[in-house]
């Protein structure tokens, strides 16, 4: 189909590494324990565009420079990781971040979108997965140029993006009645600036 093989297999595998506990995982709880549903669902959009953004990258075949040179793979993981630590410092040092406060100055779904974005996408390990991952279920022979790249980048994207919205609506539901305490929502917010620092060291460590 389209120069893909064994698709059925491919939509089992990526359901299962969809609900492996990662950093977009984390991501996407912080956002939407910290500020709810609406910041939640912002969160997912924003990852869900960085994937289809790798997906095209994979499909182009611009991926490849990051594992054929050393140089470009450290750049872009070094990028990503300052930027999350830019995000952990400035959360936990902002003295406005009382998310229960109807004055509270909560991260706009903009920001939270963008902040999604380049997290997914200034993470070099999530293109080479797409790399890796992908070209396992395309025919060797397949003629059909970047279109079983793109059905399977959508596939994967589906079906994550699922799974990502499941989490919202579990995590913002769950925690909605300590973000109308003043304590709390400054506690949870406090806390998802150290899961940006956190994610900033992994993926600094990381090697290719």
């Amino acid at each position: 189909m389209f120069g893909i093989v064994h698709y059925e297999m491919f939509v089992i595998a990526g359901i299962i590494l969809n609900i492996t506990p990662g950093s977009d995982t984390l991501y996407i709880l912080g956002r939407s324990i910290s500020q709810g549903r609406r910041a939640g669902i912002y969160s997912v959009l924003g990852i869900s565009s960085g994937c289809a953004v790798h997906t095209l990258l994979a499909a182009l075949g611009l991926s490849v420079l990051l594992t054929q040179s050393a140089l470009a793979f450290l750049v872009v993981k070094t990028a990503g990781a300052l930027y999350l630590a830019y995000l952990g410092v400035t959360t936990l040092l902002d003295k406005n971040n009382n998310l229960a406060s109807p004055t509270g100055n909560a991260m706009s779904n903009q920001d939270i979108y963008l902040q999604g974005l380049l997290t997914n996408v200034l993470n070099p390990k999530v293109a080479l997965f797409f790399l890796s991952f992908m070209p396992q279920f395309i025919d060797p022979h397949n003629s059909f140029g970047i279109v079983p790249f793109i059905i399977l980048g959508i596939t994967f994207l589906t079906t994550g993006t699922l799974w990502c919205l499941s989490l919202v609506f579990f995590s913002s539901g769950v925690t909605t009645f300590l973000r109308q305490s003043n304590k709390a929502a400054t506690m949870m917010n406090k806390i998802c600036g150290g899961i940006y620092l956190l994610l900033g060291v992994k993926l600094l460590t990381t090697e290719r």
